[in-house]
């Protein structure tokens, strides 16, 4: 339970102008000596009297303190408090020796002649016209900014949220909130619409307003696309939306029909080519989601209609000129990669691991640089892309840092000023999201080639979309499809198995002798608490010693579930209990960071340059100033601590999150409790992510489950739709009941 104290204000200790974490030294009604107060705290001046809100905590390094949930600032009374509360340089135009002035001439009524006759400054000696009307500005500023906090804490909510609310839209935060309490979920990182609808309804906003239905249709979407998937089915999204709002269908389906009459959602009609369409039957869209999709088709039609000026004919010829010297025995079908990628103007390279991909796009790069063709690598990911300019020996960049994104101006390479190239490679295509492949393709100058490299049976993107399966599926683009395992790589279990458990079959791992490398392990156990030790065991004593790998930067834990003994979360809190149990916990929305954590960033945050499944190591922690600084593969990155609801523990991470990066080692816990996300597509790409090792634990019984089905979970996308056919018309929102 909270408690509240309250007290005058004896010094500010610290300030941090960015969030407003403030250190306070108090004198506190009841206690003696000065106390300690930190928490997120606006403006707070010398000579203040507050009532705080909050309970005692220990600090390791500063003691006992304070820490504040809420606050409300009482003026002080006493002609020295007054004193020194104008001294504070809170107010600019006013020192120390002019507060004294100022406090002697109207002593206990000082703030009454501010609030009401601030004109009588001018009795005071030092204070003309121009110093009058400065102070005065910053008077009714700094009672509007105190009047504008203490309203939002009013209407439930915290001093943090309060702080980053303020900070966007400044005086106008009342309003705002007032007006429409759910904008804050659309635009304030951390507040969902669960906790805006409290402050709804502390607001007094009935629950069948219409105001609420809305905000909730629209966060129902927004869920949904935070699924994959790009659009939502009409009655999907009816039975999402009434379950979220408790409300009858009716009311729900009113309530899409006036976004759409907004255009804050689109529907487009599903049922062209059926003889009498169902009304319902239709795609509810996010505008951009349906322009970037519908964008992409358009782009791609017009990308394979233009012409391309370098023509490079007679492909074996121009092979066998160009990989003259080549230790590499080109197979057949690496021959009928290279030859399409000479004559195509678009193609998907899609294989396996061990199906020769790589080969194929150093011998591309060689004949093109024959021809001084402008070439440019990319991947989605910034560790794809190290990887890639690893295996090919020319520069790769991330597809944002491709397109010159910056989170001031956004992507700078676009139709207008597109990128400079005659040939674009991008690997680890099944990666790319809807909104990422679109502005990547308005940025393709219109006479180049674009060759996509990917595996198709992975998992997609983390962002909505299925964009590499569409494209395959489509049929409108050449694509190259590898099958065979090069010899070489087929001395490793991991690619065997890799192969096998695509086509459907059960890895082998009891292969001893022969050619065969001992890099795939299965290690049976039923019991959910005994594969959880079993895994603490192998990262922490026998991977590290048999194959000399770091525990943590090398041993990669994925799961596929987040709950559960086995599950991301518990996983994570045993694994930094193993590995990093001393150093000071920092306390975040999901759960505690600790100085030296491998972590997570689980959001695309543009501003800080790090994306969704970035990981990264705790290298600094700034308790008094509320800031963590955090390395990354290739830049530090601070954080405020208000922040870190986008950074989550990455010493066990689901097989999602680590799309696009490898690691040395792959430990996987697999049970039967997994069900619902046993997958032929989720445990092959678990396999794939792996260089040196692989070990499974867990039961027979769920290895053969997730082999076996081969059901991928469905994602909703219109783009294999689209580049098959003209797009369709928007549904008329009057139809939708």
């Amino acid at each position: 339970m909270s408690l509240v104290v309250q007290g005058e204000v004896e010094n500010v200790v610290y300030r941090n102008p960015e969030n407003n974490y403030t250190v306070l030294r108090l004198r506190l009604e009841g206690r003696q000596g000065l106390a300690t107060a930190v928490g997120h705290l606006h403006e707070v001046a010398c000579g203040e009297f507050l009532r705080l809100t909050g309970d005692w905590v220990s600090h390791k390094r500063y003691g006992e303190q304070f820490k504040v949930e809420r606050y409300e600032t009482v003026a002080p009374t006493s002609q020295s408090g007054i004193e020194r509360f104008l001294a504070s340089g809170l107010l600019k135009g006013i020192g120390p020796e002019l507060a004294r002035r100022i406090t002697a001439a109207f002593g206990e009524q000082t703030f009454e002649v501010l609030d009401t006759q601030i004109e009588r400054l001018l009795e005071v000696e030092g204070i003309g016209e121009i110093r009058l009307g400065q102070i005065a500005a910053n008077w009714h500023e700094h009672q509007q900014t105190r009047s504008i906090m203490f309203g939002l804490q009013e209407m439930g909510v915290s001093i943090a949220y309060a702080t980053r609310i303020f900070k966007k839209y400044g005086a106008e935060s009342l309003a705002v909130v007032s007006a429409n309490p759910y904008v804050l979920a659309e635009e304030i990182f951390g507040i969902g619409f669960k906790r805006a609808d409290a402050i709804a309804m502390h607001l007094g906003i009935e629950r069948d307003a219409a105001l609420r239905l809305q905000a909730g249709v629209v966060y129902t979407l927004t869920q949904f696309v935070e699924e994959g998937h790009v659009y939502c089915p009409y009655e999907t999204l009816i039975e999402r939306a009434q379950s979220l709002l408790g409300c009858e269908r009716e009311a729900v389906a009113m309530a899409v029909a006036q976004e759409v009459q907004a255009r804050h959602l689109l529907i487009v009609d599903l049922n062209l080519d059926a003889e009498q369409p169902q009304v319902n039957h239709k795609a509810v869209y996010l505008p951009f989601l349906y322009h970037a999709e519908t964008a992409i088709a358009e782009r791609l039609a017009k990308l394979l209609r233009a012409d391309c000026p370098l023509v490079i004919d007679e492909e074996e010829r121009v092979m066998a000129a160009c990989l003259d010297g080549w230790s590499i025995e080109l197979a057949p079908a690496q021959r009928r990669a290279i030859a399409a990628a000479l004559r195509e103007k678009l193609l998907i390279i899609t294989g396996g691991p061990g199906t020769g991909k790589t080969t194929i796009v150093n011998a591309i790069i060689t004949i093109f640089q024959a021809y001084r063709a402008r070439i440019l690598l990319a991947a989605p990911t910034g560790r794809a892309a190290k990887r890639l300019t690893e295996t090919t020996g020319r520069e790769a960049r991330t597809i944002h840092m491709l397109l010159e994104y910056t989170f001031q101006a956004g992507f700078q390479r676009h139709a207008k000023r597109p990128l400079e190239a005659d040939l674009l490679i991008i690997d680890e295509a099944s990666m790319i999201d809807t909104s990422l492949m679109h502005h990547l393709l308005k940025a393709i100058p219109a006479q180049a080639r674009l060759i996509l490299v990917g595996d198709v049976n992975q998992l997609p993107s983390v962002g909505p979309g299925n964009i590499l399966h569409d494209l395959i599926s489509s049929q409108r683009l050449r694509v190259t499809e590898l099958h065979d395992i090069f010899r070489q790589e087929a001395r490793s279990l991991i690619v065997l198995n890799a192969h096998r458990i695509n086509e459907g079959r059960l890895p082998v791992y009891d292969v001893e002798g022969g050619e065969r490398l001992a890099d795939f392990f299965f290690i049976e156990e039923e019991d959910a608490a005994k594969v959880l030790e079993v895994v603490k065991r192998l990262c922490s004593e026998r991977i590290p010693e048999k194959f000399q790998l770091h525990p943590t930067h090398d041993i990669q834990v994925m799961t596929p579930m987040y709950k559960g003994l086995v599950g991301v979360d518990n996983l994570n809190s045993e694994l930094q209990a193993l590995f990093n149990p001393n150093a000071p916990p920092v306390a975040t929305g999901r759960g505690n960071l600790r100085l030296g954590d491998k972590v997570m960033q689980i959001r695309n945050n543009y501003e800080k340059g790090v994306f969704n499944g970035d990981i990264g190591w705790v290298a600094e922690v700034r308790g008094e100033d509320e800031l963590l600084r955090i390395d990354f593969d290739d830049r530090a990155v601070t954080y405020e601590f208000g922040d870190l609801n986008e950074v989550v523990l990455a010493y066990a991470v689901s097989v999602h999150k680590a799309q696009g990066s490898e690691y040395p080692a792959v430990v996987l816990p697999l049970l039967p409790q997994h069900y619902l996300l046993l997958q032929r597509n989720l445990l092959y790409t678990a396999v794939t992510r792996a260089r040196q090792l692989v070990v499974i634990v867990g039961s027979k019984k769920a290895l053969a489950m997730a082999v076996q089905n081969d059901r991928v979970m469905h994602r909703y996308t219109g783009l294999e739709r689209w580049l098959r056919e003209e797009v369709a018309p928007l549904a008329d929102p009057q139809l939708l009941r």
